[in-house]
């Protein structure tokens, strides 16, 4: 049984990357091939055993709150027209016993204050993050993404991050650490830094939208100030932290796409229709014969 029960989800940024498409809609709603990206995060969380869903909103985000709730009207059209897998398929969207919680962040003050508005619902409890702009693939013969990192807390009882390898010119996008090896796939963070230049960043080792961490952070998060962009960082909290607590950096087993991105988002796409029971053979084919035609620029 795991001993993470909560889950933060920041979901109130503007996602000015996809405008006009996020001018009335969430960013955390564009659908990768028949879910949008939220539920997608929902779900690996779910499968890690969580039961308590925190989601950090902003304005215009109402979409969010009712895609999770019930659709009363919905429901009674698909079960008159004996439409019942389609009924299946909006009622499964998220399992009886787990609660959806939502937060108004008042003002754009960053990551680390999103974190911060969930204290009153988390407390003291280790707790995860998940980023849905982060869409993690789950590696085949292993658990999804944040899975792998709850059954670690299990044995470890020390905050996690998700890290990743990636090119020193793209260090200034991501919270990068530096780490001591401790046991294969599992480093012990030394140091972090949020956006560093590639000729300042400490490593190539980047933390990859997926956390657990411990309850204390809170305390830390209260009293930092403005850092990186005038923002409040998630990444400067961390740091605090790793001053009175271990922080490990895990090198989890998955494909990370990057769907903040228009690139990113298409090869989630791409990935996912390639996997999806409807799509995978036509989409493959199509693919396919592209490439034979010479037409895949």
């Amino acid at each position: 049984m795991t001993l993470i029960r909560k889950a933060v989800f920041p979901v109130a940024g503007l996602g000015s990357r996809f405008l006009p498409a996020t001018k009335a809609q969430p960013k955390e709603m564009l659908p990768i091939v028949d879910k949008p990206l939220i539920q997608y995060a929902v779900e690996e969380a779910v499968a890690a055993g969580i039961t308590e869903l925190v989601f950090i909103t902003g304005r215009n985000k109402r979409a969010i709150e009712d895609h999770f709730d019930t659709a009363y009207e919905l429901e009674a059209e698909l079960e008159a027209a004996g439409k019942q897998a389609l009924l299946d398929v909006v009622r499964g969207v998220i399992p009886k016993n787990v609660t959806c919680i939502y937060i108004r962040q008042s003002a754009p003050l960053g990551l680390g204050h999103a974190v911060l508005c969930a204290r009153p619902v988390v407390g003291n409890e280790p707790f995860a993050v998940l980023l849905a702009d982060d869409f993690m693939d789950t590696a085949p013969g292993y658990k999804p993404v944040l899975a792998q990192m709850t059954d670690l807390y299990s044995y470890e009882r020390s905050s996690i991050l998700a890290v990743q390898e990636v090119a020193r010119e793209h260090t200034r996008q991501y919270g990068i650490v530096s780490a001591a090896s401790y046991r294969p796939g599992l480093d012990v963070v030394s140091g972090i830094v949020e956006k560093p230049a590639p000729e300042l960043a400490p490593s190539t080792l980047a933390v990859a939208g997926r956390y657990v961490l411990s309850g204390s952070i809170f305390a830390y998060l209260e009293h930092l100030g403005t850092g990186a962009g005038g923002e409040i960082q998630l990444t400067d909290g961390i740091a605090a932290l790793m001053q009175a607590e271990r922080v490990l950096a895990y090198r989890y087993h998955g494909q990370r796409y990057d769907c903040g991105s228009k690139l990113g988002y298409l090869q989630a796409t791409a990935a996912m229709g390639l996997k999806h029971p409807e799509t995978a053979q036509g989409l493959r084919a199509w693919l396919g014969a592209l490439l034979e035609q010479g037409k895949l620029p």
